[in-house]
């Protein structure tokens, strides 16, 4: 069964590639019985805990074709399959022939080519072929992301996302080749009786976190999700970044590991769960703000890990489990939520034709579908119940809590984790209040935010469908656990049959209650309303004759004080002109976030190393004279070295 359901899931793709220039409705017809078949095929594996495997008599390469489907991959099939639809969905109408006709159609065929290449990233068993399908799903997202090339700041972004992808690529490369090398074989399988294998984990931490935008390796995040058309980001939040989280989990699951990458990966955690949100903070662009919270939540998933490969490395201890079964099922909940609220902020964009968040305000009336599926998607990224984000979060914060018990290492670093976990989490709150008061509450603060309107059924119902997936998580996590603990079980059998942990059907069943209280008491709210009417009137206008939108906090000014905790990082930069005199004629004040990483590091190194290729471009003057002396320097150079191993 689970060879036919890939077969038309492969299938589907490949006849929407050539559908794409022809017809949006075909295109879509393929990728939604693609997506359902490839969804239902993962649902498969999950439940049953299946291992799929199929290799076939086609090389590529000189390899035999070998796909492999384990509870494992499986999840994050599911999680491509489901935000894949869903944005095929939204971008047949946010992405139309009408407004774009010069990349409509490539956008549809790069979508079905970024979503092929990503089921082989997840479904291949060989190296040589892994690295083959990364690289091609890096050049398809280059593409999507670079739609609306004519804008240069849209060509720096994919530049910038394709310089990063290579960084990785490299050390990928080197990772899958020393592996081959090593073992004698491109194919992929549990290594981990290899103990020299143990070093290759730090070239797959660094090729796997570029792309999983780990802090300070996000430089390329930021612009490229502000800058792609809004489902394309919800591409790169929801899924790609996991496939980077994928990479992680397969492969320290496969290797032996190091000593001290459990707390590496922790610690990698921590500082991209506090800064990631510290930077979201400080954010007026409001697509830009959501990409650092990626970075927060990848951080999320990193903690659990890293403390579970800590775990399996003091003995397999049962806290271990939590913190992994937290980590896989927010894999799942990051990409729900996360490509919801991308989702949610490509329809203020589509009405208004702007991101700034200073320049919008008083969309909920305009907007009400968009303004209550964006609030529902900022309480699950907030860790509030009754979402699916306070699930995956509470399973790492109890594995941290247990973890404590050890009275070791293990409990001394845990500590600081959960304190800082807490943080994050209040920022994030904190965050979300400042986005929905600006962006949704309020007066409009522009001509765009004033002619708003909302959003076709097409990105209502795309976004209405992952919202119904956040709840469902959140309201019956039962239902979700034992999948959960199948790719636990795949990632470590030590761990197989794992525990359902104590309270989780307490905390569904407390869910459901609260959910049903706040139903209840917004239907009765309402109904009150509309009996009794509204009683409007000015709000407080501080002495004024009349208040205006200027009045209003703005995004800067509402998390002013908490971005200054962080300033040492975040350098703001303030331009800013005071009243002067009795009459003042002109005030202002602006203020921006840099990207602290790419505008103060690597910018800087950048343009040193180009500095010294210029010095060194003075060496190519055409006189053969010249190169000829060089080539003797060189020669000379190499004797010397020769003669001094030779007496060594």
């Amino acid at each position: 069964m689970t060879t036919l359901l890939l077969a038309i899931s492969g299938l589907g793709l490949l006849l929407s590639l050539p559908a794409g220039f022809s017809g949006s409705k075909a295109w879509l017809a393929g990728v939604l019985v693609a997506m359902t078949a490839g969804l239902v095929a993962a649902v498969v594996v999950l439940q049953t805990g299946e291992v799929w495997d199929w290799r076939g008599t086609l090389t590529v390469g000189g390899e035999a074709v070998h796909l492999r489907l384990d509870a494992v991959s499986a999840l994050f099939l599911a999680l491509l399959s489901l935000v894949g639809g869903a944005g095929a969905v939204y971008g047949r109408e946010y992405w139309t022939e009408e407004k774009h006709p010069r990349t409509a159609r490539w956008g549809r065929v790069w979508w079905s080519a970024l979503l092929l290449c990503l089921g082989l990233v997840l479904l291949t068993a060989n190296g040589l072929h892994f690295l083959i399908a990364w690289e091609l799903f890096t050049i398809c997202a280059y593409f999507l992301i670079t739609l609306d090339r004519r804008r240069p700041e849209v060509r720096a972004a994919g530049w910038l996302y394709l310089a990063a992808s290579h960084v990785a690529m490299l050390c990928l490369v080197a990772f899958f080749t020393c592996l081959a090398v090593r073992t004698g074989s491109w194919e992929l399988a549990d290594m981990r009786d290899h103990a020299e294998l143990a070093p290759l984990f730090w070239l797959a931490l660094a090729g796997f976190g570029v792309k999983t935008g780990l802090f300070p390796l996000h430089i390329w995040l930021p612009s490229a999700h502000a800058n792609a058309p809004s489902h394309v980001s919800a591409m790169l939040s929801g899924v790609i970044l996991k496939i980077g989280v994928y990479g992680l989990i397969r492969f320290s699951g496969w290797l032996p590991m190091p000593p001290g990458a459990g707390w590496m990966v922790a610690l990698i955690g921590v500082v991209s769960a506090v800064l990631g949100v510290a930077f979201a903070l400080g954010q007026h662009d409001l697509k830009r703000l959501l990409a650092y919270h990626s970075v927060e939540n990848i951080g999320i998933i990193l903690i659990g890990l890293g403390f579970a490969l800590v775990a399996a490395q003091q003995g397999n201890a049962p806290w271990g489990r939590l913190a992994l079964a937290g980590a896989l099922l927010h894999v799942w909940n990051h990409g729900l939520f996360k490509s919801l609220l991308f989702f949610g902020a490509g329809s203020v964009l589509h009405a208004t034709g702007t991101r700034e968040m200073s320049r919008l305000g008083g969309l909920w009336r305009a907007m009400p579908w968009t303004a209550s599926l964006f609030t529902l998607g900022a309480v699950a990224i907030s860790g509030l119940p009754p979402l699916n984000g306070f699930i995956s979060e509470w399973l790492v914060y109890l594995g941290l809590f247990d973890s404590t018990n050890a009275h070791g290492p293990s409990a001394w670093a845990a500590i600081p984790a959960i304190i800082l976990l807490g943080v994050t989490g209040a920022m994030a709150l904190a965050c979300f209040v400042k986005v929905c008061g600006v962006v949704f509450l309020g007066a409009p603060r522009s001509a765009a935010a004033e002619q708003a309107h909302e959003s076709g059924p097409a990105m209502r119902g795309a976004m209405m469908t992952l919202g119904v997936a956040c709840a469902a998580i959140g309201l019956a996590p039962m239902l979700f656990w034992p999948m959960v603990a199948q790719a636990v079980s795949a990632w470590n059998p030590a761990w197989a049959g794992t525990e359902v942990p104590a309270g989780l059907a307490a905390l569904g069943a407390f869910h459901l209650a609260l959910a049903t209280f706040a139903l209840v008491a917004a239907a009765t709210l309402w109904r009150r309303i509309r009996q009794r009417g509204v009683t409007r009137a000015v709000t407080w206008d501080c002495g004024y004759v009349l208040p205006t939108p200027r009045m209003q906090y703005t995004a800067g000014s509402f998390a002013g004080i908490i971005t200054e905790w962080f300033s040492w990082i975040l350098r703001p930069e303030r331009h800013e002109h005071r009243p002067d005199g009795v009459f003042p004629f002109r005030a202002d004040f602006t203020e921006r976030t840099p990207e602290t990483v790419l505008e103060s590091v690597v910018e800087p190194a950048g343009s040193a190393v180009m500095r010294m290729a210029r010095v060194f471009r003075r060496l190519q003057h055409g006189r053969a004279q010249a190169y000829l002396l060089y080539l003797l320097i060189g020669l000379a150079a190499m004797a010397v070295l020769v003669l001094i191993g030779a007496n060594k």
